[in-house]
């Protein structure tokens, strides 16, 4: 058999083809989600957001975020001049969304509240601490090593 263009065009359009193919493939076993589920949502609200990390910025105690890895805990400790805080913690996991833990604000007489964290998964985290006291909203965010 000879080798002629016609061999080497149908050679160039398989590879190419295949090529096509592998890519689509390949395209399909990557995970496109985005960071947050109400991406739209949260970039219209963001003013409030803003807001909030301005009143954060204004306290005279800043809200303390501290992980002791030994008891496998995240310790949260609300400044006392706001009162009685209500809002969410959010354990943020950038790699995985389905890992992401929502905790409602229950501190004890102290300020103080503790996360378990011991079923978490090692890596890279982010607390999100979005509360209110005293009718002002506050947001504070700090990344922690688990």
């Amino acid at each position: 058999m000879k080798w002629n263009w016609g061999y080497g065009l149908a050679a160039f359009y398989t590879i190419f083809v295949g090529a096509l193919v592998f890519q689509v493939w390949k395209s399909t076993q990557y995970d496109h989600a985005l960071v947050s589920d109400h991406y739209y949502e949260d970039d219209i609200n963001y003013q409030e957001h803003y807001d909030k990390l301005v009143n954060t910025r204004n306290l005279t105690t800043d809200l303390l975020i501290l992980e002791d890895e030994d008891r496998q805990l995240v310790k949260l400790q609300f400044p006392d001049e706001l009162g009685e805080p209500q809002g969410k913690v959010r354990l943020f996991c950038p790699s995985a969304g389905n890992r992401d833990v929502v905790v409602e604000v229950r501190t004890d007489n102290r300020g103080i509240q503790l996360v378990s964290t011991e079923d978490l998964k090692p890596g890279l985290w982010r607390i999100k601490v979005d509360w209110e006291a005293g009718g002002v909203p506050y947001y504070k965010e700090e990344v922690v090593q688990l």
